[in-house]
């Protein structure tokens, strides 16, 4: 079911699956949609609820309200107030590329059953790699991010270390990177929400959020790639450190967008690790799956 809600900032579309298995609330990173799931989505949703918001991050389809504040601060605050009005309870939070899980862990963690980092910005890691610097900087310029997001619509470049080649081993679909980059490419009020958001980001905001994950007393996943040119190994290592439940799973053969690069290892690991911490007071029985 596709379906909107209108929110602080502005309206959130987002995909329920429905049913009424565990919840799993699903978040991209920046320029991209709720599709970077696609894969996961397609196996999960037999055994559980599947809600995939897409975030005013730069691949949403209609731009925030000009007046709301616009911060990686307010997008998380954003994320639990999407839980809310959902009336969402017992949620596995999942999230990829993007580190505001992290801050919605540490500031909103009442309806969130346990948490799940794949191979996402953490700690001083921001902007990550060339890409990331790539948006900042150009938010800093007049029309600068306009030109950015030409260069990287360009075919010919989408395997380049400046953009997606840095991010996955495989080629994305033409269709779905099209898709992620349309509104940004057509819709100035896009790119306009897209640069509040990156000027909005406060050095050490993910510092924080990393110490405050020392008291998420849930269970806690993090998944990292093992060939990741973004995101620094040892990060993967020190956030499950840093987490009281943290448990760490490496994934072979995938960079960053591990759900492009190795969907199935992904929901294994994912499915795993949810049937390891279910409550069964509160979420029934585990999700089984035909073999």
């Amino acid at each position: 079911m596709s379906a909107e809600l209108d929110l602080s900032l502005g309206p959130i579309a987002y995909e329920d699956t429905g049913g009424d298995g565990p919840v799993v609330v699903l978040l991209h990173g920046l320029t991209q949609d709720g599709t970077l799931w696609r894969h996961v989505v397609a196996d999960l949703r037999a055994d559980f609820r599947c809600v995939v918001p897409t975030l005013p991050e730069g691949s949403h389809r209609k731009p925030m309200r000009a007046e709301a504040e616009l911060t990686p601060q307010s997008v998380a605050d954003l994320v639990a107030e999407f839980l809310d009005r959902l009336d969402l309870t017992d949620v596995t939070l999942v999230e990829n590329d993007s580190g505001r899980a992290q801050t919605v862990a540490v500031q909103h963690p009442e309806r969130l059953a346990r948490l799940v980092l794949v191979a996402c910005e953490a700690l001083d890691n921001y902007p990550p790699g060339l890409p990331g610097k790539l948006l900042v900087l150009a938010a800093r310029i007049p029309g600068g991010l306009n030109a950015v997001v030409r260069l990287l619509a360009l075919k010919s470049l989408r395997r380049l270390p400046i953009g997606l080649g840095a991010m996955t081993k495989r080629p994305v679909p033409d269709e779905v990177v099209d898709g992620w980059l349309e509104p940004l490419l057509t819709d100035p009020a896009i790119r306009r929400d897209l640069r509040r958001y990156l000027l909005g980001t406060r050095k050490g905001e993910l510092v924080e959020a990393a110490e405050g994950l020392r008291a998420f007393d849930r269970p806690a996943l993090v998944v990292w790639a093992e060939d990741d040119l973004l995101m620094p190994r040892d990060h993967g290592l020190r956030l499950a450190a840093l987490l009281p439940q943290g448990r760490l799973v490496e994934i072979a053969d995938s960079r960053t967008l591990i759900p492009e690069d190795q969907p199935t290892a992904l929901v294994k690991a994912l499915r795993k690790f949810i049937r390891d911490t279910l409550r069964p007071a509160s979420s029934g029985p585990e999700p089984t799956r035909p073999s």
